[in-house]
C-alpha cells in the first residue's frame, strides 16, 4: 500500500480478482438462488416466511440454536482461555506440544470425533462406566443439549484458541510482574491488566465460534435427539426429504438476519470493550 497516498497499487487490486470471482462463484450466486427461490416457491409472495413465524415449531427450534450456540460459545471461553495461556508462557517444546493438540483434530473427519463422542456419552458408554466404578449414578448425556454441547464445544475449540493464543503472544508479561512489584495481588493484576488485554482475541474467538456453530449439522444430528433439534435439521429435512426448497431457503434467510441481528447488537459492547483493552496497553 503506498505510504503517500493511503491507497493500494493497481496491480494488488488485480490480483484479488481470481479470489473475488471465486467468492462470487461459490457463495453469492448460490445464496441468491435460495432467496429467490424462498420468495418463488411454492407461490410468489412472503408465504414461506408467514409460513416460518406463524409454526411455533420453529421459533422454538430457532431460538433452541441460538441457545445452543451460546452455551457452546461460554464453554469454548472458559476451556480455551487457560489453554491459550499455558501456550503463550510455555517454553517452545512445551508450546510445539499444544499447538500439535490443538492442530491435529483438523485431520481428522468432524464425523468421526462425533461418532467417538457417541462411544463416550451414550448410556453404557465409557463416560457412564466411570462413574459407576466410582459409585455415582449414570448421566444421560446422549441425545441431550449437553451432549450437543460438549461435542460441538470439542470441535470447535481449535477456532477459539488460536484467536486467543494470537493475541496472548503480543501481551507483555511484564506489566503483570511490575503490577505485583508495586504490591497488586496476582489476582487482581490479572483482572485489570492482562483480561483487558486479551480481550480482542476473546471476542474474535467468541464471534468465530458462536457464527460457525449457529450452522452445526452433523453433531447435533448424531449426539442429539428430538428436543436438541437445531435449524440446520429442519433445513435439511426441508429440503432433502420434502424437496420444498422455499421453505428451506426462508429457514436459512431467517437465521441468516437473526445471526447478524445478534452481531450488529452486540457490535457496540464489543467495540467498546476492545477501545478498553486498547487504552490500556
Amino acid at each position: 500500500m503506498s505510504v503517500l497516498t493511503g491507497r493500494a497499487p493497481r496491480g494488488a487490486l488485480l490480483l484479488t480478482l481470481p479470489a473475488i470471482a471465486v467468492l462470487l462463484l461459490v457463495m453469492a450466486v448460490p445464496f441468491g438462488v435460495i432467496v429467490l427461490r424462498s420468495f418463488a416457491e411454492p407461490v410468489p409472495g412472503l408465504a414461506n416466511y408467514v409460513w416460518f413465524f406463524q409454526t411455533p415449531v420453529n421459533l422454538t427450534v430457532l431460538a433452541r440454536t441460538f441457545t445452543i450456540a451460546f452455551w457452546v460459545t461460554a464453554s469454548c471461553v472458559l476451556v480455551a482461555y487457560p489453554y491459550a495461556f499455558a501456550m503463550s508462557i510455555a517454553g517452545p517444546r512445551l508450546r510445539l506440544v499444544l499447538i500439535m493438540c490443538v492442530l491435529v483434530p483438523f485431520w481428522v473427519s468432524g464425523v468421526v470425533r462425533t461418532l467417538a463422542w457417541v462411544i463416550l456419552l451414550q448410556d453404557s458408554g465409557v463416560i457412564n462406566r466411570i462413574l459407576l466404578a466410582l459409585g455415582f449414578e449414570k448421566v444421560r448425556l446422549i441425545r441431550t443439549q449437553l451432549g450437543v454441547t460438549i461435542g460441538m464445544t470439542q470441535v470447535l475449540l481449535p477456532f477459539m484458541i488460536m484467536p486467543l493464543y494470537a493475541v496472548m503472544r503480543g501481551i507483555d508479561l511484564r506489566l503483570l510482574q511490575a503490577a505485583r512489584s508495586l504490591g497488586a495481588h496476582p489476582v487482581k493484576s490479572f483482572f485489570q491488566i492482562y483480561l483487558p488485554l486479551s480481550l480482542p482475541g476473546v471476542f474474535a474467538g467468541a464471534t468465530l465460534v458462536f457464527i460457525l456453530s449457529l450452522g452445526f449439522y452433523i453433531t447435533p444430528l448424531l449426539l442429539g435427539g428430538p428436543q436438541s433439534t437445531m435449524l440446520s435439521t429442519l433445513i435439511q429435512q426441508q429440503v432433502l426429504s420434502l424437496l420444498s426448497w422455499g421453505r428451506g431457503g426462508a429457514m436459512g434467510v431467517v437465521l441468516l438476519v437473526a445471526t447478524f441481528g445478534v452481531l450488529a447488537l452486540a457490535g457496540p459492547f464489543m467495540r467498546r470493550r476492545y477501545q478498553i483493552s486498547g487504552g490500556s496497553r
